[in-house]
């Protein structure tokens, strides 16, 4: 396997501009469903003095006199939260690590570092990949893509680093190295485009200790292989969040609910012999292939780990331990959903190992058709001057 000693260029050469995670400071402002982050705003709204600065959980970055922006595109207080009686601010979906998708409540005075620039850029046209933090003889995906906002994080809190495909809202300004497009539409006689791009590194990219290594192809026909197989995974990845079709599996092979799930089930366990995932007592989920429930990010099985996610008990009278009093039934249409997307995965990885052949561009060889070095306003987010930004107290910024 190439590695970055082969001066293999990195994903940091390629799409230079990214951000670092978002660091919440207190778990309670996700959660799997709407309605429970609602009942916990309630909560907190409702009390009073101690008792508010106790379920709130200060930190350092944010307390309940710490006044903070709305975040970009969002409305709602940015007053001290001490004074705070309004409404619920709207959750926003959340990649809550590789592929688990939870909810958000969007307001900046609840989050120590809700990085701002990757709000600004949000939008219906944006992808983020985000570059998995590297963990040395650990299986699982170099990078993901979402749709969706995401914490940036693996299953273990380890950082890694968030580079939307987009410096501007509306799919403008690819985050690209300046001329990469044009090198790359030369070398392959086709024109090159930025989710192409990002379908190689995608399927072709591997992790190491000095970040994501994306081998860029001499031959054509293996860069046209690849760049189809990094659409098909990140569409996976996406749930087809883009105009594309939600993930499935053939007929035959579709996991249906076998037994219904138990109100509060406490253990998830795989029948290997039967091909059913066990939820709780009762429940059943069957076909499951095995591949999906061995299915590893950073040395974690996604499944039992997205399983405790959700019934692990939390501390009791925080607001962390508010939650249903049973299991709803979106979250067993989240687990189905989360085992088709893991099985379409592992069928398309034999296909990644084919993408190391032949010979590939270097990073010398980006530094003759003046791609490297990245200037350093490249590695900048971009200016947005289209709209206003509400800032603490009510007034407005342009950014």
């Amino acid at each position: 396997m190439l590695g970055v000693s082969d001066d293999v260029p990195l994903l940091d050469d390629l799409m230079p501009w990214s951000v670092a995670p978002l660091r919440l400071g207190r778990d309670w402002v996700v959660a799997p469903d709407e309605q429970t982050l609602r009942a916990r705003w309630d909560l907190l709204v409702r009390s009073e003095g101690a008792e508010r600065e106790r379920l709130f959980a200060p930190t350092r970055s944010r307390t309940l006199s710490s006044p903070a922006a709305a975040l970009p595109g969002r409305t709602g207080g940015t007053g001290p939260l001490a004074r705070e009686r309004g409404a619920c601010p709207r959750p926003v979906r959340l990649r809550y690590g590789p592929f688990d998708e939870q909810w958000l409540l969007a307001d900046q005075r609840l989050i120590d570092a809700a990085r701002p620039e990757l709000w600004r850029v949000a939008d219906e046209r944006q992808l983020f990949a985000v570059e998995q933090a590297y963990a040395p003889k650990t299986p699982g995906p170099a990078l993901t893509v979402s749709a969706a906002l995401p914490d940036g994080r693996s299953p273990t809190g380890r950082p890694g680093r968030v580079r939307p495909l987009y410096r501007r809202p509306g799919g403008l300004e690819p985050n690209l190295a300046p001329g990469l497009l044009a090198l790359l539409s030369t070398t392959y006689a086709v024109e090159v485009t930025a989710p192409d791009v990002l379908a190689w590194a995608v399927a072709a990219g591997r992790a190491g200790p000095a970040g994501c290594a994306v081998a860029l192809p001499r031959d054509p026909h293996l860069w046209c292989a690849g760049v189809a197989l990094g659409h098909r995974m990140t569409a996976v990845m996406t749930r087809g969040a883009r105009g594309g079709d939600k993930p499935r599996l053939p007929g035959g092979r579709r996991p249906y609910v076998r037994a219904a799930l138990p109100a509060r089930p406490e253990q998830l366990r795989y029948d290997a012999a039967e091909d059913t995932l066990r939820v709780g007592d009762e429940g059943r989920i069957a076909p499951v292939p095995a591949s999906a429930w061995e299915f590893e990010a950073g040395g974690v099985r996604l499944l039992p780990w997205w399983f405790q996610r959700r019934t692990e008990p939390a501390e009791p009278g925080t607001l962390a331990a508010v939650g249903p009093s049973a299991w709803p039934q979106e979250w067993t249409s989240d687990l189905l959903e989360l085992i088709t997307v893991l099985a379409l995965l592992a069928e398309l990885a034999p296909q990644q190992a084919e993408l190391a052949a032949g010979s590939h561009l270097t990073r010398m060889d980006l530094r003759a058709a003046g791609v490297l070095p990245v200037a350093d306003a490249a590695r900048r987010p971009a200016s947005v001057f289209d709209h206003h930004e509400e800032g603490p107290g009510g007034q407005f910024a342009l950014v």
